[in-house]
C-alpha cells in the first residue's frame, strides 16, 4: 500500500457546528479541504497554500492549531492510504462567505455537513474515511464540537 501525505483543515460553521468539506472534480467523496505538500513545505505551510488555492482564503498561522496526525484508507485512490496532518482554525477566515462558499482549482463542490452524525455514504456521495473515522472522533474527544 502506498502512502499519501496531506495537510487538511477543520472549519466549523459558527452557528450549526457543521464541518466544511470539499469534493474534487471527477470524484464522489467529500473530504476536508487541503492537499499534498511541496518538497520544501511544512505541514502548516501546506495547509495555508492549499486553502488559498482551493477556496481563495487567507489563513493566519497564529489561528491554526494542530489536531493531530491521522492515517486512513485514501478516499479517491485505490491501494493508497492517506496520512493527514490535520489543523483546526480559530473562527473562520474573514473572506469566507458561509452561505456561498467559493471554490477554485480542482474543487467541484464545497459545503457544510452535519457531523453528529455525519450522513451515511451513498452511491452518489461518500465521505473520506480520514474524516469519518479519525478526525470527527478526535474532534469529539477534544470537545471542539458545538452541541
Amino acid at each position: 500500500m502506498n502512502d499519501i501525505r496531506v495537510s487538511a483543515l477543520v472549519l466549523l460553521h459558527p452557528h450549526r457546528g457543521d464541518l466544511l468539506m470539499v469534493r474534487k472534480a471527477g470524484t464522489t467523496s467529500f473530504m476536508l479541504p487541503g492537499g499534498k505538500p511541496e518538497a520544501w513545505e511544512t505541514a502548516e505551510e501546506t495547509i495555508i497554500r492549499e486553502i488559498a488555492e482551493e477556496l481563495g482564503l487567507g489563513l493566519s498561522a497564529d489561528r491554526l492549531h494542530a489536531l493531530g496526525t491521522f492515517t486512513a484508507e485514501a478516499a479517491n485512490e485505490a491501494d493508497h492510504r492517506v496520512i493527514g496532518d490535520v489543523f483546526c482554525y480559530d473562527g473562520l477566515p474573514d473572506e469566507l462567505d458561509i452561505e456561498d462558499i467559493a471554490h477554485l482549482a480542482e474543487i467541484a463542490e464545497a459545503g457544510w455537513f452535519p457531523i453528529d452524525p455525519l450522513p451515511a455514504d451513498t452511491v452518489e456521495r461518500q465521505f473520506a474515511p480520514l474524516t469519518r473515522n479519525e478526525v470527527i472522533p478526535a474532534l469529539q474527544a477534544t470537545g471542539r464540537l458545538a452541541g
